[in-house]
C-alpha cells in the first residue's frame, strides 16, 4: 500500500475510532502530508521502507525551518501515532519512531486580561443588532471559558436560560453542560430578542449570525474582536483564548476549586488545568512584593 493510501486509512481511523474533531483531523493531515513529501523526495513510497534515520533527518529538516519547539513536538506526536497505528494493525513489525525524542519545551504561561480590562472590553453600548450579538458572544466567552470553536458551534437548542446553562460539544466530541451567570443570561436574552433582525431568507440554527444571516465564522469573530479592542484601547493581540485563560485565572484567584475549573473548561486531564495555579502563584508573588510593608525600598 502506498503511503498516501496509508495516510487516508489512518485519518479515517482517528475520526471514526478516536472521535477526533475535523480540525484535529485536518491538522494531522497537514503534518502527514509534509512527512510524505519528505519521504517521497527520498524515494520512499511505503511505510515499511521507513528507517529510524529517515525520521531523525525529517526532524532535522523541520528544525532548520526555525519552527517553534511546540510545532516540532506536534509533528513528532503525529508521526509517532501514525507509525504506532500500523504496528497495532500488524502492517509493521517494528515501530521505528518509538525512540524519537520530543524537543524540550519551555512552559509558557497563557496571557490573561485584568478584571478591569475585561470590564472595559465587555462594556459595549448596545444600539445595533450587531452590538447585542457582540456583547453576548464576549460575555459568553468570558463567563464560561468556552473555546472559540465551541462558541461558534452553539445552536439555539443549546441555550437553556431557565436552568441557566448551555450545552457545548468539546474536544473529542465530548458534550458538557456549563452554568452561565446573570451577565451572560442578560446579554443572551437581549440578543435572542433581536436575533430575528439578523436572519435572512435562509434560516440557520446556529446561535450567532453574521450580517448575511449566516453563522458567524472564526474569521468574522476575530475581525469583530480586533475592532472592539482598538475601540477600547486594549492590546490588539488579545484572542478568544485570552478570555478563556482569564476566566480560569480569575476563578482560581477568587477561590474556585481546580477540579471545578477543569470540568468547566472541558479538560480531560487536570494537569492541563494546573497551569493556572502557576499564573495565580505569580500574581501572589507580585502582590506580595508590591504591598508587603517590609518590601525593599527602591
Amino acid at each position: 500500500m502506498k503511503i498516501g493510501k496509508q495516510i487516508e486509512e489512518y485519518l479515517d481511523y482517528v475520526v471514526v475510532e478516536q472521535n477526533l474533531t475535523l480540525n484535529t483531523k485536518n491538522s494531522y493531515q497537514n503534518e502527514l502530508n509534509k512527512y510524505m513529501r519528505f519521504l517521497v523526495r527520498r524515494g520512499i513510497w511505503d511505510i515499511e521502507k521507513i528507517k529510524y534515520e529517515d525520521i531523525t533527518d525529517y526532524l532535522k529538516e523541520l528544525d532548520s525551518l526555525d519552527l517553534k519547539p511546540q510545532s516540532i513536538a506536534h509533528s513528532i506526536t503525529v508521526v509517532r501515532n501514525f507509525h504506532k497505528y500500523f504496528v497495532k494493525t500488524g502492517d509493521l513489525e517494528k515501530d521505528v519512531s518509538k525512540n524519537i525524542d520530543h524537543p524540550k519545551l519551555r512552559k509558557q504561561l497563557p496571557a490573561t486580561l485584568s478584571v478591569e480590562d475585561v470590564d472595559r472590553l465587555l462594556n459595549i453600548e448596545t444600539i445595533t443588532p450587531f452590538d447585542y450579538r457582540n456583547k453576548a458572544m464576549l460575555e459568553l466567552l468570558y463567563g464560561t471559558g468556552l473555546r472559540i470553536s465551541e462558541l461558534l458551534s452553539l445552536t439555539l437548542n443549546d441555550v437553556d436560560l431557565i436552568n441557566c446553562t448551555i450545552r457545548c460539544m468539546g474536544k473529542g466530541r465530548k458534550e458538557r453542560i456549563v452554568p452561565i451567570n446573570d451577565f451572560v443570561i442578560d446579554s443572551l436574552s437581549k440578543y435572542l430578542e433581536i436575533r430575528n433582525q439578523l436572519e435572512k431568507k435562509e434560516r440557520y440554527d446556529q446561535l450567532f449570525l453574521n450580517n448575511h444571516g449566516k453563522p458567524i465564522t472564526r474569521q468574522g469573530f476575530f475581525k469583530t474582536l480586533k475592532k472592539l479592542l482598538l475601540e477600547k484601547g486594549l492590546n490588539s493581540n488579545v484572542s478568544p483564548h485570552t478570555l478563556r485563560h482569564s476566566f480560569a485565572t480569575h476563578l482560581l484567584e477568587n477561590g474556585a476549586d481546580l477540579r471545578v475549573i477543569q470540568e468547566m473548561l472541558g479538560h480531560s486531564d487536570i494537569a492541563t488545568t494546573r497551569i493556572y495555579t502557576h499564573i495565580s502563584n505569580k500574581k501572589v508573588k507580585e502582590d506580595y512584593e508590591e504591598f508587603h510593608p517590609r518590601k525593599d525600598d527602591e
